[in-house]
C-alpha cells in the first residue's frame, strides 16, 4: 500500500549492499536488519513512504530470505522480494544488496548505504560509506 504521491513529491530509488558473516539463519537476518535500519535512517524512510524493497544475495547466502528481516523491522505493508546475484567469478562473497523505492521530496537526495566490506563495491560513492 503506497501513499499518494504529492505535488512536492517524487519517485526515488535508493541502494545499498552488507555482507553476512556466515550462511546462517540469524547471521542473514542480522545483516539484513543493521543495513535497512541505517539506509531508512540515512534517508528518513518510513514504511509508508515505501514503494518497494528488491534484495539480492550473493548464491553462498541460502539460509535466509533477506527479506525476513525487513518484515521483522516493520515493512509488512511493503511489497519485497529475494533473487539472487548473478554468480560473477572473483566477485565478493556473502553480500546482501538492496534497492528500495520511495517517495520523498523533490529535493531529496538518496543517502545510498554500503557497510562494512561491501563499501568496496561502490567506493565512487564516498557519501555512502
Amino acid at each position: 500500500r503506497c501513499r499518494a504521491m504529492s505535488e512536492d513529491q517524487r519517485l526515488w530509488a535508493v541502494r545499498g549492499a552488507t555482507r553476512a558473516a556466515a550462511n546462517d539463519p540469524e547471521k542473514v537476518i542480522e545483516a539484513t536488519k543493521e543495513l535497512m535500519r541505517e539506509l531508512m535512517s540515512r534517508n528518513q524512510l518510513e514504511p509508508a513512504h515505501m514503494v518497494s524493497c528488491v534484495f539480492t544475495s550473493t548464491p553462498d547466502l541460502n539460509a535466509e530470505f533477506p527479506a525476513a528481516a525487513a518484515r521483522q523491522i516493520g515493512l509488512e505493508s511493503v511489497p519485497l522480494l529475494c533473487a539472487q546475484e548473478i554468480d560473477v567469478p572473483g566477485a565478493m562473497r556473502s553480500v546482501i544488496r538492496v534497492l528500495v523505492h520511495y517517495y520523498a521530496s523533490g529535493d531529496h537526495e538518496p543517502a545510498h548505504t554500503y557497510i562494512g566490506d561491501a563499501q568496496k563495491l561502490r567506493s565512487d560513492l564516498h557519501a555512502a560509506q
